[in-house]
């Protein structure tokens, strides 16, 4: 991987033997990651994924201080590419391309922490894949790579989940699994993906519906990144991230 340390990577391996995240500057962290972007989990344990019911649609909450806002005209986010993954800046975007099954890799625009905030981010998924996951990760912690992720997918899913180093991850959503929402709509042109990271409450939004919401107060600050994870099956992935949006909960 080239390019500068904002580049984070990791791979899962299909037994979920171990999460192993590296970044050039060697850190390591992560978890075993309950289940690949797939209706059926990797890890036997986790039950397949059944349809759920839906979370009341209310709209995302009003804005509050800017905090970070970026159209991708200009390099900010870390860059890098290798034999299993790509990212680049393309046509005024932040694009990110997977060549490896089940391998998840996140980009971040600083090394600042950041505290109550509310994240935005465009996403095209321009692989018609179903499996590719994507999203926003939120209070990742400086000296491990502990954090949240707000993930969904092409055909329909979602999770909230908590990554803690050298533990499986958990998913904080529908009892550890991946789970349907009619406000996740499939096979979507693109998404606008929102996420509340507050002190103990987390929450996902869908182009501007609430999809769930959970309480953890295991991190409270952080950086924040956005992440693709390609499936379980699939050694591909193609995503684009636009116009980012980071501000203040009121």
């Amino acid at each position: 991987m080239k390019s500068n340390n904002k580049v984070f990577l990791a791979v899962t391996c299909l037994a979920l033997a171990a999460l192993s995240c590296q970044a050039v500057t060697n850190l390591t962290g992560g978890g075993d990651i309950p289940g690949a972007p797939t209706s059926a989990p990797v890890d036997t344990d986790v039950p397949d994924v059944p349809n759920g019911t839906e979370a009341p649609a209310t709209e995302a909450p009003q804005q509050g201080d800017v905090l970070l806002q970026d159209d991708f005209s200009s390099s900010k986010w870390g860059t890098g590419t290798d034999k299993d993954s790509s990212i680049e800046y393309a046509n005024e975007a932040l694009q990110v391309i997977l060549f490896t099954k089940n391998y998840f890799v996140w980009s971040t625009p600083n090394d600042q922490d950041y505290q109550n905030i509310h994240a935005e981010v465009t996403v095209t998924n321009n692989n018609t894949d179903p499996t590719t996951a994507f999203g926003i990760i939120c209070h990742q912690q400086v000296t491990t790579n502990d954090f949240y992720y707000f993930a969904i997918t092409p055909a329909g899913q979602y999770a909230i989940a908590k990554a803690v180093t050298g533990q499986k991850d958990v998913f904080l959503t529908n009892n550890n699994e991946w789970q349907y929402s009619d406000l996740v709509k499939a096979n979507a042109p693109s998404y606008r993906i929102g996420a509340d990271c507050g002190t103990g409450a987390l929450t996902l939004y869908v182009d501007g519906q609430k999809v769930d919401s959970v309480s953890d107060s295991t991190y409270t600050t952080g950086g924040v990144a956005l992440f693709t994870w390609s499936g379980e099956d699939v050694a591909s992935a193609n995503v684009t991230f636009d116009d980012f949006l980071l501000t203040k909960l009121p």
